[in-house]
């Protein structure tokens, strides 16, 4: 597996493969950087086999982690890091390149899009659906029948009530109790959420 992208949250995505004994694990940067432990970081396809790995896109960023998706989409195909101690439904879904980290619940019938993080902790119970390059972040709760478009970022210890919808490229402020539905480029903020600015449309 090529971790792609030599940050922090590259380590803890090595971890999570360490976690499930991945056998062959290689870091790529493009700038030159210091190893990640005993992982040396590599130029992109500086690897003579590349063409015969799986990659998972380490950057946090969500439309940065889009854009090399999209770069790297005509070259490499993706694989998914899910942390051993996950626990998810025989009746989820997962969408490739998504990271899936160390203590998280996501229950049945759920459906996590491509190049998804659901960070440490996190709750998603039955029949949420996360669009493409999102990211629940740690500790947060998403009761049942949640929908998250592409994009948005659903902050620390967040909570949304059942039912919501919550559309594409929002974030959603640490702590920040969502009881009703947020349009799409919303920033929302607080107990219950308000929204306090909107966002450009993403080119």
């Amino acid at each position: 597996m090529i971790v792609y992208g030599a940050s922090g949250h590259g380590k803890v995505i090595i971890e999570i493969l360490e976690s499930v004994n991945t056998p062959h694990i290689e870091v790529w940067d493009d700038a030159a950087k210091p190893p990640m432990w005993e992982y040396p970081v590599l130029k992109p396809f500086s690897s003579e086999n590349w063409a015969n790995n799986q990659f998972v896109i380490s950057i946090g960023v969500n439309a940065t982690r889009k854009r090399v998706a999209e770069k790297l989409a005509t070259v490499a195909s993706f694989g998914t890091a899910i942390h051993a101690t996950a626990r998810l439904s025989k009746r989820a879904t997962i969408g490739e390149g998504t990271v899936i980290m160390n203590g998280v619940t996501i229950n049945a019938d759920t459906q996590i899009g491509k190049h998804c993080i659901i960070n440490t902790s996190a709750s998603i119970d039955h029949d949420c659906v996360i669009g493409d390059f999102a990211h629940v972040s740690p500790n947060a709760t998403l009761s049942g029948d949640v929908h998250i478009g592409e994009g948005t970022h659903f902050g620390a210890g967040a909570s949304a009530i059942q039912g919501i919808r919550i559309g594409k490229w929002c974030t959603i402020g640490a702590g920040t109790v969502v009881i009703r539905d947020i349009p799409d480029y919303a920033t929302a903020v607080g107990n219950p959420a308000r929204i306090i600015k909107y966002k450009e449309p993403q080119q």
